[in-house]
């Protein structure tokens, strides 16, 4: 099976000025004190001298690398960093996620989201529901997910921060058309509750645009904070929640324990 983004890409030949122009950022970028010769920039990439320096040229046409003045070195200029403003720590999230959803997948079949927190519900930012042959939607990303009628809703309300949950259900209450779960509290404490005990959130037909659906959840920690949920989503009629949990419990939780050795890796900072 391939994985997530291969088939969007086959279709389509490289640039392959654009991959060397590329590598020849990233030669600088690692490069020791933040400079390097066109000589050593060629050793770093594999590319012709002659070409390093086409390619070099161009990028200082560009404004991203400068030429000292004092030397044949070259460095990259502050230009760089306006090409990495655009990306978002939740971004970062997905890219991390993208190949253990992969190998989720392959595993149980039944789609799967990473989803994170959206003001007050959760925004699917990754998904394999169009790779999924049990799949019954294709254009998940960007979706938006209540917080107290879905699985990975629950998941990231149970084991948030106690202030942050406070706030989340605070904002949920005072919203035009509250949640019918907010009319009694000690309802939502005990779901909170149980699914704490319990290790895993989940749903059965509780969310209204989704009633066919059954769903089990797990929180993605990073840094003693929930950076996002991975969910699994199956239909009701297909299987009953306990067996969807002691089938797919475990796969779920190797899923999230790799997204979160990888963040752990990178350093990032949801």
């Amino acid at each position: 099976m391939a994985r997530i983004g291969d088939s969007e890409a086959a279709g389509y030949k490289q640039v392959q000025g654009l991959s060397r122009g590329l590598s020849v950022l990233r030669a600088l970028n690692a490069a020791a004190g933040g400079w390097a010769s066109i000589r050593e920039l060629g050793a770093a990439t594999g590319l012709h001298r002659t070409t390093v320096r086409r390619l070099l040229e161009t990028l200082m046409r560009e404004g991203l690398v400068r030429r000292s003045t004092s030397d044949d070195s070259w460095r990259l200029t502050i230009e760089v960093r306006g090409l990495s403003e655009g990306f978002s720590d939740d971004e970062w999230i997905s890219q991390i996620a993208t190949p253990v959803l992969g190998d989720l997948l392959r595993e149980v079949v039944w789609p799967s989201d990473l989803t994170t927190l959206d003001g007050d519900a959760m925004i699917i930012r990754e998904t394999t529901h169009r790779f999924s042959p049990l799949s019954f939607h294709r254009d998940m990303v960007r979706v938006r997910m209540p917080l107290l009628s879905t699985a990975a809703g629950r998941a990231y309300l149970a084991f948030c921060p106690e202030e942050e949950r406070e706030g989340l259900l605070a904002r949920l209450a005072a919203a035009p058309n509250p949640p019918p779960f907010l009319a009694d509290r000690r309802v939502v404490d005990r779901l909170l509750d149980a699914t704490r005990e319990r290790g895993i959130a989940s749903n059965v037909g509780e969310w209204s645009s989704e009633r066919k659906i059954t769903a089990i959840a797990l929180p993605i920690f990073h840094r003693d904070k929930v950076a996002g949920c991975v969910n699994i989503v199956m239909l009701r009629k297909a299987i009953a929640l306990e067996t969807a949990i002691e089938k797919y419990a475990g796969p779920l939780r190797r899923a999230v324990a790799a997204i979160e050795a990888r963040l752990a890796e990178t350093g990032l900072a949801p």
